[in-house]
Parts: C-alpha cells; sequence; structure tokens
C-alpha cells in the first residue's frame, strides 16, 4: 500500500428487503446507500441462495452511479451470518469459512449472502474480504447455557454487531476501555436483545430469534411453554405458522397489526388504550431483563446503554428510565451503527490494532466436550480443562 494512502473500505449489509451498503475512507463515512426490494423482485427467487447474483449486481450498479470503482476499494466487509458458537473479533473470509456458511445449502437469511459477495469482490478486484462479529458470537458464561431440558442449551445469538459497538463507543466517550467496564446493553428495533457484557465479554443474553426474551416489534419474546405446546398440537397451525409468529409476526406486530412504534405512538395520543397497554407491557418485559442481566453482573453495573430504532421515542426513554434508573445510570445511543461497525473491525486489523481471526469450523464452546468434562472431574477441573 502506498505510503500515506487512506484506506477504502466498503461494508456490505443485506436484509430481507433492503441491501444496506456504506463506503468509507478510513472511518470517514463518504457514502451510504440502501438499495430497496420490492416484494416483488424477492418473489422471483425461491430461495435467498438464488437472490445472490441479483443483489450483487445492484452493488456493484450503485457505486458506478455514485462514481467509484470497485477496483479502489482496500476491503469489503460482509454482515455475518450463522457461524455456529464463535468467538468475537474481525475474520479473514477464507475457504474454510465459506465452505462453512456454503451458498449451496439452505440460507436463513439474506446476510448469509454478505461473505460471498464480497470474496467475489475481493478476488475480481483486489483487496481483503472481513466479516466481524457475526450474531452467534458465543462469550455466555456456562451457568447461563443451562435450561430445565438436559437436551436443550441457551444459545447465544444477539445483535452482536451493534452491541459491541455502541459498547466500544461507550467506553472511548468515558475514557475507558471496553475492557474495563461492566455494562448492560439494550438492543431495541424490530428484535430486541438485552445483554450483559463484563470486562469486554457478552457473558449472557436473550435469544430472540429462539422465541427468547422480552416481546419485541415483530418477536414473540418468551412464551408460556403449556400454552405453545398446545398450540403446536392443536392441529390450527402448521410448524412454520407457528414459527413465523415466533420470529417475524410476534409482539407488537401479533397485537396491533403492526410493528411500527411510530404509527403506534400516535395511536396511543389519540387515546388507543389496547395500544397503550401493549407497548408499556413490551417496556416492562425489556425492563425486568435489564434487572436479570443486573443479577448476572453482581449488581456492579457502570451504564445501561440504549441502542435501536425505538431508542428515538422519548416516551419509551422515559417510561424504561423510570423503572431501570435505580440500577444505573443510562445513556441513549439512538439508532443502529452496524455499517460503522463492519468498517470499524476491517479498520482495527488492517491498523495493526488487532489480528484477523481464521475461521476453522470448530465451536467454542461444545456441549458434548463440556457435559463429558463436567462429569470426569470437578466442576473447576472441567473448565480448566475445556477452555485448555
Amino acid at each position: 500500500m502506498e505510503k500515506n494512502k487512506k484506506n477504502m473500505i466498503l461494508t456490505i449489509n443485506p436484509g430481507s428487503t433492503s441491501t444496506k451498503i456504506a463506503l468509507f475512507e478510513e472511518d470517514n463515512q463518504i457514502l451510504t446507500e440502501t438499495i430497496v426490494h420490492s416484494a416483488e423482485d424477492i418473489d422471483r427467487f425461491p430461495s435467498i441462495n438464488q437472490q445472490y447474483d441479483y443483489r450483487k449486481n445492484l452493488i456493484t450498479k450503485t457505486l458506478r452511479a455514485n462514481g467509484y470503482r470497485l477496483e479502489n476499494i482496500d476491503a469489503f466487509v460482509a454482515r455475518g451470518g450463522d457461524m455456529g458458537s464463535c468467538a468475537a473479533g474481525t475474520y479473514l473470509v477464507e475457504e474454510c469459512l465459506l465452505e462453512f456458511n456454503s451458498i449451496s445449502r439452505h440460507m436463513d437469511h439474506a446476510c448469509e449472502l454478505a461473505s460471498h459477495i464480497a470474496t467475489e469482490f475481493a478476488k475480481k478486484h483486489g483487496g481483503v474480504a472481513y466479516m466481524v462479529n457475526p450474531p452467534t458470537v458465543d462469550e455466555f458464561m456456562d451457568v447461563a447455557r443451562i435450561c430445565g431440558f438436559r437436551d436443550v442449551w441457551r444459545r447465544c445469538r444477539t445483535h452482536t454487531l451493534n452491541q459491541k459497538e455502541v459498547a466500544i463507543r461507550h467506553a472511548e466517550s468515558t475514557g475507558n476501555e471496553y475492557s474495563e467496564l461492566n455494562l448492560i446493553v439494550c438492543h431495541i428495533g424490530g428484535g430486541v436483545t438485552v445483554t450483559a457484557h463484563r470486562k469486554g465479554r457478552m457473558i449472557d443474553s436473550n435469544a430472540i430469534m429462539k422465541g427468547d426474551g422480552p416481546m419485541a416489534p415483530t418477536r414473540s419474546g418468551t412464551i408460556p411453554a403449556q400454552e405453545l405446546l398446545e398450540m403446536a398440537f392443536s392441529g390450527k397451525f402448521t410448524h412454520q405458522e407457528l414459527w413465523d409468529r415466533v420470529s417475524k409476526t410476534g409482539g407488537l406486530m401479533d397485537h396491533l397489526g403492526t410493528a411500527d412504534a411510530r404509527e403506534i405512538r400516535e395511536r396511543i395520543d389519540n387515546g388507543d388504550g389496547y395500544a397503550h397497554v401493549v407497548y408499556d407491557a413490551m417496556i416492562y418485559q425489556i425492563a425486568k431483563y435489564v434487572g436479570s442481566m443486573a443479577v448476572s453482573l453482581e449488581g456492579n453495573v457502570d451504564n445501561i446503554l440504549l441502542t435501536g430504532g425505538i431508542a428515538h421515542d422519548e416516551y419509551f426513554v422515559a417510561e424504561i428510565t423510570r423503572q431501570i434508573k435505580w440500577i444505573a445510570p443510562i445513556v441513549v445511543y439512538a439508532g443502529e451503527f452496524e455499517m460503522e461497525a463492519l468498517a470499524a473491525g476491517a479498520l482495527r486489523v488492517m491498523n495493526g490494532q488487532e489480528q484477523p481471526i481464521l475461521f476453522d469450523g470448530k465451536p467454542v464452546w461444545d456441549e458434548t466436550k463440556f457435559r463429558d468434562s463436567v462429569r470426569r472431574n470437578s466442576y473447576d477441573q472441567a473448565i480448566c480443562s475445556y477452555e485448555s
């Protein structure tokens, strides 16, 4: 690289109905575009896998329309998908990672296309492909993994990318290192995750896509198990219908027919009492989970951070503050910082502040290995054996 040449970084974040891209010169964002995909366009493709060329070509077309060439970009950074139980950090996208996230298998979310698009751009136009903090980063403490079924484990699946970026930003703003603070970070968007960050590690959280945690705009959150079982075996619902209700159309959407907090707030202001009680119930449930994460941190909480789109709502912030302010001071980082987080992760590697992670396909935590180790040894010995 030329001396004093600034790194050009393209971040790629495919979602269900859009593909977001942003171009950075070092940490300075010089372009951001949201490429919206109509339902008609998406419906042309029977699977997410088959959207690959469609989304890739639109990214190229959008960059060219704004006067940028792929040949001038140094790093292509992908939003991560399902990587299994993995470590936090910036991954160099290589063959093992691509094989694990193979485009030949059925993909559950469009974000899983990003690493393949980034790799093709890097190979064709020069540069390096990275992936930063996928949602399956796993830093749970062991007691947080166990539930009431011996063959079911609580899995770490959270808004890792935005959660860690907000935590790092907050630490820097207070003159601290992320690894020095105990934080509770609440990502409040279409899904809601409430996470305990202890000295730079996410030791407990709720897996919102798995039906775990507080109600959210489009997720059901935790449902009483007996009632859910009765629904599942009633013959009235298919497996897919219930799964969609848990992960896509539950929560505010199920109750009120919309997931738009602004519309709901307008309905409340116009006297809709049911909208009011449902919205307050969501806030209450989030507050309860903040309290549970305070227990995870044994009451030693430096700050509670509120982030995500709904953190823009003054009523929401005021009401949840009233309920949780006794735990720790609250700081609001409204909106999402995913594109900035992708660029920042790549830049730390490019500037030599961090080493890139080479994905080997091995989970950082494996239930069989852990359980066998505990049975053979004392718990303390098992932890040492497992971590070694």
